[in-house]
């Protein structure tokens, strides 16, 4: 087979023009679409077609119920969980105060260099599944299976990873020789009636009928609404503690400032400690590679408080503003401005109440919960009873987290069955089937996956729930090294199809990046993908560099860091042996280039961009500033 560059699928856009009232998004489609298809005759390019939305109680189709505030939301609760929450006292004694908050902001840009790749795609052609799709269309066949299996396995492993950390939350005791807090039921309930009480509960929630998903996403955005309110309150709550006099009860007499920053303390970590598997201590790295190890660890920490930003696009299927180019842009500007923000100040402001040294977040503590730097901040600042409230809203956030990410992978195995690539028929026929626009058998299927859960009742809880994020870190970090590599290749096929294609001027504007009415543009976005992709190459490649460290090699947490490369690297493999066989000449790339599904905003008055009617201070301007404001804030 002679795998030549295949030529872009390029057909008459479709140009919608969209104006808004409230939630309600109204279009009107001015153009015809154009089934145009320029394909290699040994390749079958057909991409799979989009069928409108039918409510049927039985059949093969999901329902779109969601609108977009509904999904910003619901993305925002799922990217947090107890990544910030129970993670940043690791970073804080890893990285050292400065360090931590230099990582915080790293990764915060690696993340949304990705997520711009993946919002400018689908803001341009709105299809079901883009993370899925896009490397089918741009990369390979091959890819676009293997990232599907490995997007469906990170967040089953992500809700497992909730399970656990709700389970170890729920088991919260605090003692410091001076403050005792303790939760009775969580130590006399066995770990694994938590997981499995917890894991009925999500599944459940999970098949509620979309007749019920109505307020599913309602009840989605109050969850977010509650996490967004929480974390405000608490970079408050952090910089009032370090900045008042101490009450009479607290753990220190004088104004902290800015103490844990100064001498004898510093602006980054210089000591790493050596620990094995079970926690113990082995040796102390000191100078330049303590600090180098401190911040590299600290980085792979928290890159996983920042996975599940992707959603915005997973809920595609279910939203009822896929084909709003607008709706897709500032669903992925809002979630890359507030998850990085409120991250950011969160650890910035913890950094100044707690000091890097403190045992509890260096290993000591009596339970997961102990080693979270907010409860650590509000005990020690003389109020304990805020602990109790802490570490309940720690219990609802990863909760909250699992029904998200069990949602997001159900979705994704139902849109896998939905391409034919879930093995056999009778498997697939069936993972196809949605019962009230619920995918029932996608599911219960993610819900056995899910079991591994059952790992975290053994061993110490902290390492076992280290080994579920490394693992689904891994996995989500090479479905991101696709994305960006995704978008370079589409980034080529539109400047192909400017120069080499025969557009009218309708459609050259609409692949123009530079035009007005291109629907979401990035600047400097191709660099940002080739940013994205190499910095989370170099991350998956020395993610586990802590398992050569240890004394004896620390053979789990090697295979819980790397695993998920063969595993990708199967996948393909396996697609690649299913459909040519051992004819190792035709498994060169399969793509097709298509530019099919692109739309183009029909108004140059854009959402988001604040444009004042008149001249002055007027009504008219004030009422435009504060629907610019609610269109940010919603």
């Amino acid at each position: 087979m002679d795998h030549e560059k295949p030529e872009a699928v390029v057909p008459t856009p479709r140009i919608v023009e969209y104006t808004y009232r409230g939630d309600e998004t109204r279009s009107t489609d001015y153009s015809e679409t154009l089934q145009a298809h320029r394909a290699s005759p040994s390749i079958d390019f057909a991409e799979p077609v989009h069928v409108e939305e039918r409510r049927e109680r039985r059949g093969e189709s999901v329902w779109r119920v969601l609108n977009e505030r509904q999904i910003n939301m619901i993305a925002f609760s799922g990217t947090i969980g107890n990544g910030l929450f129970l993670g940043s006292g690791r970073s804080l004694a890893g990285a050292g105060p400065g360090g931590a908050v230099l990582c915080y902001i790293l990764m915060g840009t690696v993340i949304s260099s990705v997520i711009s790749c993946l919002g400018e795609m689908t803001s341009l052609m709105p299809v079901n599944a883009p993370v899925m799709e896009f490397p089918r269309r741009f990369l390979d066949r091959g890819v676009g299976f293997a990232v599907g299996w490995m997007y469906w396995f990170a967040y089953a492993v992500l809700a497992a990873d909730e399970l656990v950390a709700v389970t170890n939350t729920v088991r919260f005791e605090y003692d410091d020789g001076r403050t005792y807090l303790k939760w009775v039921v969580g130590e006399s309930v066995d770990p694994a009636i938590w997981i499995a009480l917890f894991l009925v509960l999500v599944v459940c929630i999970n098949l509620a009928p979309v007749k019920v998903d109505k307020y599913f996403g309602e009840l989605e955005y109050i969850f977010g609404s509650i996490k967004i309110t929480f974390i405000s309150m608490l970079i408050v709550l952090m910089l009032i503690l370090a900045t008042i006099k101490p009450r009479g009860d607290a753990y220190y007499d004088t104004q902290i400032g800015s103490k844990y920053w100064d001498s004898p303390y510093s602006f980054f970590n210089h000591v790493f400690a050596v620990k094995d598997e079970d926690g113990n201590f082995q040796r102390n790295l000191r100078g330049t590679l303590g600090t180098f190890l401190g911040m590299w660890t600290t980085i792979v920490n928290v890159i996983f408080a920042y996975v599940g930003m992707d959603i915005v696009a997973a809920t595609a299927a279910e939203s009822k503003s896929l084909a709003n180019a607008e709706s897709m842009k500032m669903a992925a500007r809002k979630i890359n401005l507030r998850i990085i923000t409120l991250y950011t100040f969160a650890m910035l402001t913890a950094s100044f109440v707690v000091p890097t040294n403190h045992p509890f977040i260096n290993g000591g503590g009596q339970s997961v919960g102990s080693h979270s730097v907010f409860i650590i901040a509000v005990v020690e600042a003389g109020i304990p009873a805020a602990a109790h409230f802490f570490n309940a809203i720690f219990v609802f956030s990863s909760f909250t987290c699992a029904i998200n990410s069990m949602y997001v992978a159900s979705r994704v195995l139902y849109t896998l069955a939905l391409q034919d690539q879930t093995g056999p028929e009778f498997i697939t026929r069936r993972l196809r089937q949605c019962r009230s626009g619920v995918p029932v058998r996608a599911v219960l299927v993610t819900a056995a996956m899910m079991l591994i859960a059952f790992m975290g009742r053994t061993g110490n809880p902290g390492e076992r729930l280290s080994e579920l994020a490394s693992n689904c870190t891994v996995s989500c970090l090479i479905v991101y090294i696709t994305i960006c590599a995704t978008y370079l290749s589409f980034f080529v096929t539109l400047a192909d199809v400017k120069l080499n294609g025969n557009l009218s001027e309708v459609q050259a504007a609409s692949y123009d990046r530079n035009h007005p009415r291109y629907p979401y543009k990035s600047h400097g976005q191709w660099l940002k993908a080739g940013y994205g992709m190499v910095a989370c190459i170099i991350l998956v490649i020395f993610n586990g560099v802590a398992a050569f460290l240890e004394h004896p090699f620390d053979t789990r947490r090697f295979i819980a860091s790397y695993i998920g490369i063969p595993v990708f690297i199967l996948l393909i493999l396996g697609y690649k042996l299913r459909k040519h066989g051992f004819r190792i000449s035709q498994w060169g790339p399969e793509r097709s280039n298509d530019l099919r599904n692109a739309i183009q905003v029909g108004s140059e008055t854009r959402k988001g961009r604040l444009e004042f009617l008149d001249d002055g201070f007027s009504k008219d301007n004030v009422r435009t500033f504060f629907a610019w404001v609610w269109v940010w804030m919603k």
